[in-house]
C-alpha cells in the first residue's frame, strides 16, 4: 500500500422531511506517522462542549483505522450528548467499516492509519423528543461513507471545481450574490 500523508474529504446528505437530521461529515485521513497522526494524538484531551470520542461500532468495538471524532456544534444538553455519543458514532463507526470491506479504505496497512472527523449534529434534535434516530442513523452513514470516498478519490478535482465555478453556489449566497 502506497502511504496515505493528507486526504480530506466532505458530504452532505439531507434529513426526511420535518426532520433536522442532516449529516455533514468533514473527513481528515492520513498516516499515524504523520500530520494526522499528531493531530489524532493532540486530540486525546476533552475541550468543554466539544466532545472527543473514539468511534466505535458498540461496546468493545473500536473501528479501524483508529478515529477519533469531535463536533462542530458547542453540546449544551445531556441529550444531544446522548445521539452524538449514540446513534450518530454508531452510524459512523458501521460505515468506516463498510468502508474497509467495500474496499474505499484499504485493509491492507490500515493500523498505519488514523482518521478524524468533524461532526455536525443540529441542536434542535437534542431538544427534540420525535427525533426520527433512523433517519439520523441512515443520513449519518450515507454522509460518511460518501465523505470518505471523496477523501479517498481526492473529490472534487480542481478541474470539476474550476468547471462548476459559475453553475455552483454555496445555499446560503443564493440572495447574496448573483452569477
Amino acid at each position: 500500500m502506497a502511504e496515505i500523508w493528507f486526504r480530506t474529504g466532505e458530504a452532505t446528505v439531507l434529513a426526511a422531511e420535518g426532520q433536522f437530521t442532516d449529516a455533514m461529515p468533514e473527513v481528515l485521513i492520513g498516516s499515524t506517522r504523520g500530520p494526522v497522526g499528531q493531530a489524532f494524538a493532540g486530540m486525546m484531551g476533552q475541550v468543554q462542549g466539544h466532545t472527543r470520542m473514539f468511534v466505535v461500532r458498540d461496546l468493545n468495538q473500536l473501528v479501524r483505522p483508529s478515529t477519533m471524532m469531535t463536533t462542530k456544534v458547542t453540546i449544551h444538553t445531556a441529550e444531544y450528548a446522548e445521539l452524538l455519543g449514540g446513534v450518530v458514532q454508531a452510524a459512523t463507526g458501521d460505515a468506516i467499516v463498510d468502508c474497509v470491506i467495500e474496499g474505499i479504505l484499504p485493509k491492507d496497512g490500515l493500523d498505519e492509519l488514523c482518521m478524524i472527523i468533524m461532526i455536525w449534529l443540529d441542536e434542535r434534535c437534542g431538544s427534540d423528543p420525535n427525533v426520527d434516530r433512523k433517519d439520523l442513523y441512515r443520513t449519518n452513514y450515507e454522509a460518511t461513507k460518501l465523505a470518505i470516498g471523496r477523501a479517498m478519490k481526492g473529490e472534487p478535482t480542481i478541474d470539476e471545481l474550476i468547471a462548476n465555478r459559475k453553475t455552483v453556489k454555496h445555499y446560503a449566497l443564493e440572495d447574496v450574490i448573483e452569477y
